[in-house]
């Protein structure tokens, strides 16, 4: 190669360069869009508004909350996932982002840290064991015992196949050594509703949003899976102190993450926003009123846990031989 052809290059490579940094240095000088995979007013698009709306104020660009529900979250996933890399629609996501790969390898091929930039973990919700106020289960000892005196008997349910409700079950199946009945409904509402109703067993239950419908005795709530147990339910133990080990780790999450490929100073831009955003006190006392508890952590730090959450969830499907339905 000629040296002027060499210096061509060169000259173009910086000015490209010098471009993006520019690019970035300027960013965000127009609207964000925040891509949720579920329906507005579950807990995945309520803490993506309360976190958007705060980012808004300190990024001095609206952060506008976009709702594409649909095949188990896939279809915002695809739609950030082949969105230009330049930080101007990201995605609030949960641990769909690595089942669904898990469970539909052909359909979706995809892996969250390769195909995304992880920006940062919001929250953490924890999951507690539910069951209707005037259930004969008192206790998870009597669950369980029931479970192994009659396998295939006891009924749970979920928000649908593959979600955090369905697979904290296949966890406490394989942990407990018993077999029970999987009855997916199409979100946590009406599981939820069905629990109230008393025509499911138990389920496994985000902590946000039933402390009033434990105060107003329509639900008990049997187990937590903490590791301290939870202020909002005094005197429940948790799930590790009778012996279930590693329900902390398997709590549902809701983070935000990036197309890959978007350079390293918006992705920056963007966890200072969000981790600024959770730090404020009001935004942190509204998290703990919704049974949220804020993680707010580096980009790192995200990655490192998505890669562990990935095969938290591949060894429990694995254990509980959980195939689609």
């Amino acid at each position: 190669m000629k040296l002027l052809d060499k210096l061509a290059i060169a000259a173009a490579t910086a000015c490209c360069f010098t471009a993006m940094t520019a690019a970035a240095s300027a960013y965000p000088d127009r609207p964000i869009r925040m891509v949720v995979g579920y329906a507005a007013g579950g807990p995945t698009d309520v803490i993506a508004r309360v976190v958007a709306k705060h980012m808004s104020d300190n990024l001095g660009q609206p952060v506008v909350v976009e709702n594409k529900p649909g095949a188990s979250a896939h279809i915002a996933t695809n739609d950030v996932m082949t969105s230009a890399p330049d930080g101007y629609k990201v995605l609030v996501t949960s641990l769909t982002l690595n089942v669904n790969p898990l469970l539909y390898p052909d359909r979706y091929t995809y892996d969250a840290v390769k195909s995304f930039e992880p920006v940062s973990n919001f929250v953490q919700l924890p999951m507690v064991v539910v069951t209707n106020y005037d259930s004969p289960y008192k206790d998870m000892a009597s669950l369980i015992a029931d479970a192994k005196a009659n396998p295939q008997q006891l009924t749970f349910g979920s928000s649908g196949f593959g979600g955090s409700a369905h697979l904290a079950a296949e966890m406490l199946s394989a942990k407990a050594g018993i077999k029970m009945i999987h009855v997916p409904f199409k979100g946590n509402g009406p599981a939820l509703q069905e629990m109230i109703a008393g025509r499911i067993s138990f389920m496994f239950y985000p902590s946000i949003g039933i402390a009033n419908y434990v105060t107003d005795k329509k639900l008990r709530v049997l187990a937590v899976g903490t590791k301290e147990p939870l202020s909002d339910f005094p005197g429940v133990p948790t799930l590790e102190s009778q012996g279930l080990i590693g329900f902390e780790g398997g709590s549902s999450w809701i983070g935000m993450v990036a197309p890959a490929g978007t350079p390293r100073d918006i992705v920056d831009k963007l966890n200072q926003s969000a981790v600024t955003a959770l730090s404020q006190p009001e935004v942190r006392e509204q998290l703990k009123q919704l049974g949220a508890q804020v993680v707010g952590d580096t980009p790192e730090q995200f990655r490192d846990f998505l890669i562990a959450d990935k095969k938290r969830w591949a060894d429990v499907i694995k254990q509980g031989n959980v195939k689609p339905e």
